[in-house]
């Protein structure tokens, strides 16, 4: 799978961590910044860069990392097509993709440690969506809320 990853500084440290980790499982990994420590750098333009690179098809899924992983999924979800959540426990990194077809992962670097980041991300990337006609019925209803909002 291609797997976009990005941070801003507070994630900085493990996302680096992440894409070797990523990497060792067999995937190709592209970062999409930040690609040096800056202190006052912000979680929108990496969220942004890597909401992109999802939504038009240049990576099948993303990590996403800030310090309480809140600001970057807010951001990333106002990207149209991106299904992100913050995660930091195993069911919801894998049942977020299994029902709801969640394409983005997003933690928080003050809130897990690098060997749960890297069980939460194996669960994200080893789940697939179940395509359970009640799951379907709702993802469809989801897509439908964001295009009526996304003509607007």
């Amino acid at each position: 799978m291609r797997i976009a990853v990005a941070s801003d500084h507070a994630g900085f440290d493990l996302k680096r961590d992440l894409i070797a980790y990523i990497a060792s499982l067999g995937h190709e990994v592209t970062d999409r910044g930040a690609h040096s420590f800056v202190p006052g750098d912000d979680y929108p333009d990496f969220s942004e860069a890597l909401g992109l690179a999802v939504k038009d098809g240049k990576a099948d899924r993303g990590v996403l990392v800030c310090g309480s992983g809140v600001g970057a999924s807010v951001a990333v979800n106002k990207i149209p097509g991106i299904r992100a959540a913050v995660c930091h426990d195993t069911y919801s990194a894998h049942q977020g993709v299994e029902h709801d077809d969640m394409n983005v992962l997003v933690m928080g670097s003050r809130v897990v440690a690098i060997e749960l980041a890297k069980e939460l991300v194996r669960n994200f990337l080893a789940a697939s969506f179940s395509g359970e006609e009640r799951h379907v019925r709702r993802l469809g209803k989801v897509k439908a809320i964001e295009e009526r909002f996304c003509r607007s």
